[in-house]
């Protein structure tokens, strides 16, 4: 097995698709690439439904990036359609761009009041500035503290209880703390140099990532019933000592069946429906931040830009905690110091194994933009193509 390959990668979304081309394609390794689920591009896969629609399976996924090297990397492999992002909150029936900004300052407070108050947060703060709710908290102006408060009360407090199961006294106030109100007429959800998706969508992007004659790909393959971890550190692949190196890009508990317990996630549900007419939302992306049990609703057309008269698809997602159990998909990891000390008992196993290399979201129990994993991925072929 180890003369027909020389690199093994467990996982064929974007960590793992970006090492496995790198590695083949400048390193000449022979890469053997096993995926749990029937296609590539983990999260990130997209594919149409019965209506034509395209759709993302797993929940939105906008890539933007201020990254040259990873947009250069990506981009041969597609083309973008230039799609810039934009987030409403559903605020009892009133639509305001999220991060909250001036726009939305007027639709919460029309007429004089809310142009008093943005005057009032431009001079004191300046304009295109994103400032904190920790920072408008400590204004002393009783005006600027309300409108913290409408913000957390409004935006923030029972979207994030609904995201992560937690009550409000529950919340970090750290995390608080770190909302922004975006003091600008930008009504973007990201600032970032380059936008957009994939022009044919995301799958197409990763088959041709992984179109190279140094890569073999094996679908419905799950590593537990091919990999071994044995005690002095060795790794072995169908039961022969394998020597080069091993990409992780699952759950690291799962690598050591949970030895110490599951690492904790939220996963989310996604309820797909097809609607008869034009435009369902009039954004790709609307929070429902003060009502209704789930936390958003995706409608794809607005992301892909396709041109669909008459119907359209949209998803609604909701959030629970993650079990384990069959079809349950970690979405994200839920970072307090209690669960990063268990996670970093299952490092610690993991880096008895010399040529074992955890990267990406689950392997490191961290959260990840898409451009962050792919730079990842990079930065880690750098090392091992020395």
């Amino acid at each position: 097995m180890e003369g027909k390959y020389n690199c093994l990668i467990i996982g064929a979304g974007m960590a793992g698709a970006v090492a496995a081309r790198r590695l083949a394609e400048e390193g000449g390794r022979r890469v053997l690439l096993l995926e749990r689920r029937g296609h590539v591009g983990g999260n990130a896969y997209d594919c149409y439904d019965e209506t034509g629609v395209l759709i993302h399976r797993y929940g939105p996924h906008i890539f933007h990036t201020n990254n040259r090297r990873v947009f250069d990397f990506l981009s041969r492999f597609t083309a973008w359609n230039g799609y810039q992002h934009r987030v409403a909150a559903n605020v009892h029936g009133v639509f305001m761009p999220v991060p909250f900004n001036l726009t939305s300052l007027e639709l919460a407070f029309p007429g004089a009041e809310g142009a008093a108050l943005a005057d009032k947060l431009i001079g004191t703060y300046g304009a295109e500035r994103k400032v904190t709710i920790l920072e408008l908290r400590g204004s002393g102006d009783p005006d600027i503290r309300a409108l913290a408060d409408y913000v957390y009360e409004h935006i923030f407090v029972h979207y994030t209880v609904k995201q992560w199961g937690q009550t409000p006294e529950e919340i970090d106030p750290a995390t608080t703390g770190r909302v922004p109100v975006f003091l600008s007429r930008d009504d973007r959800y990201f600032q970032d140099v380059y936008q957009g998706l994939p022009l044919e969508g995301y799958t197409p992007l990763f088959e041709r990532m992984l179109d190279h004659p140094n890569i073999t790909v094996e679908l419905h393959t799950d590593a537990a019933g091919r990999v071994e971890l044995e005690e002095d550190g060795t790794i072995r692949l169908d039961g022969a000592a394998f020597d080069g190196p091993v990409i992780y890009t699952g759950a690291a508990d799962e690598l050591f069946g949970c030895r110490f317990g599951r690492l904790p996630y939220r996963t989310l549900d996604f309820q797909f429906e097809h609607i008869p007419r034009d435009d369902f939302q009039g954004y790709g992306t609307v929070n429902y931040t003060v009502d209704q049990p789930w936390t958003r609703i995706t409608e794809f057309k607005h992301l892909t830009g396709q041109k669909l008269p008459g119907h359209t698809t949209v998803a609604r997602e909701f959030s629970r905690a993650y079990t384990g159990a069959e079809g349950e998909i970690p979405y994200y990891a839920i970072i307090n110091e209690a669960n990063n000390e268990l996670y970093h008992r299952y490092r610690q196993l993991a880096e008895r194994c010399p040529n074992l290399y955890l990267l990406g979201r689950l392997a490191e129990y961290k959260y990840y933009n898409m451009d962050a994993i792919a730079a990842r991925a990079l930065e880690l072929c750098d090392d091992l193509l020395k």
